[in-house]
C-alpha cells in the first residue's frame, strides 16, 4: 500500500483564496514520505480534481484518502465528489459532474461539520467583539441547502456547532441562521427580541461575496456585530487536515 492525500476544496479565480489554502496545507506536518496534491472543483485552472488525482497516480500512490475542505456534509458538492471519484455508486442529488479517471482505492474523509478545532477557529475569529458576553448571543451564518436531506444534515452540524461555540465562549446563547432557506434576518430579529446582543459569524471557509456581500444585505438596517473573518487563515485548519489524515491512516493499516 502506498497511501496519498488529496485534499479537496471549492475553488475561486481569487487568486488570494486558493493562496489561503495552499498556504493551511503547507503547514501540515505528515509523514515524510507521504505525498499530497491540492485540488479544486471548479475554476482554478491546471488544479481540478482530475489533476490532482493524475499527480498522486502519477507518484506511485495506491490509495487516495480525499479530505474534503467543506463547511458541511449538507453540501451538495460532498455529494457529487464522492460520487464522481467511485467512492459511492450513484449521488443522492442529479449531478453534471462526470466521474474521474482513477485508478487507484479512493478513502472518502469527512468535512468540516461541528468539529471542535473548527468551533475553536469561529471564537478565535469572534472574540474580539465581545463586549459583554453575559448578554450577548453568537449567530453561525451559513449557505445552507434547498434539498432535503442536504438541508438537514446542514441544520444539524451548524446546530451542533453553535452549542460548541457557545461552550467555549462562555456567551449567553447560540443559534444559528442559513442563506438557504433564508433565516438568517429572523433569527436576528428573534434574539434581538429576547434582549441579546447578536454577534454574527460567518461559517465559510473564505471570504467573498457571500461574507462581503450577501450576509451584510440580508441584515441590513439591523443593529448586530460582524466581523466578517472566515476560518481561514487559522494554525488550526492544518491540525484539523492531519487529524483525518491520520485517522485515515489508521483505518488503512489496521485492514493490511
Amino acid at each position: 500500500m502506498v497511501p496519498g492525500v488529496l485534499l479537496i476544496s471549492h475553488g475561486s479565480r481569487d487568486q488570494a483564496w486558493v493562496s489561503m489554502v495552499d498556504e493551511a496545507v503547507s503547514h501540515l506536518t505528515l509523514r515524510e514520505e507521504l505525498p499530497v496534491a491540492v485540488a479544486f472543483l471548479e475554476l482554478v485552472e491546471g488544479r481540478l480534481i482530475q489533476d490532482g488525482i493524475d499527480t498522486l497516480e502519477h507518484a506511485g500512490v495506491t490509495d487516495i484518502i480525499v479530505i474534503p475542505l467543506f463547511v458541511s456534509s449538507g453540501s451538495t458538492h460532498v455529494d457529487e465528489i464522492e460520487y464522481a471519484l467511485g467512492a459511492k455508486p450513484v449521488p443522492e442529488r442529479e449531478t453534471d459532474l462526470a466521474p474521474f479517471r482513477v485508478a487507484t482505492k479512493v478513502h472518502y474523509g469527512y468535512p468540516v461539520d461541528d468539529d471542535p478545532d473548527i468551533a475553536q477557529m469561529l471564537w478565535d475569529k469572534l472574540r474580539e467583539l465581545s463586549q459583554h458576553p453575559g448578554r450577548e448571543m453568537v449567530l453561525l451564518v451559513g449557505h445552507g441547502s434547498r434539498h432535503d436531506g442536504f438541508r438537514q444534515r446542514w441544520e444539524q452540524g451548524i446546530s451542533s456547532l453553535a452549542a460548541r461555540v457557545r461552550e467555549i465562549s462562555g456567551l449567553a446563547a447560540a443559534d444559528y441562521g442559513l442563506l438557504n432557506p433564508d433565516s438568517v434576518r429572523s433569527r436576528v430579529e428573534h434574539w434581538q427580541e429576547q434582549g441579546y446582543d447578536v454577534l454574527v459569524a460567518p461559517l465559510f471557509l473564505s471570504e467573498g461575496y457571500f461574507t462581503k456581500v450577501v450576509i451584510p444585505q440580508r441584515l441590513e438596517g439591523l443593529d448586530y456585530a460582524y466581523s466578517g473573518q472566515t476560518l481561514l487563515p487559522h494554525p488550526l485548519l492544518p491540525r484539523w487536515i492531519q487529524r483525518q489524515v491520520e485517522a485515515a491512516l489508521q483505518r488503512l493499516e489496521s485492514q493490511e
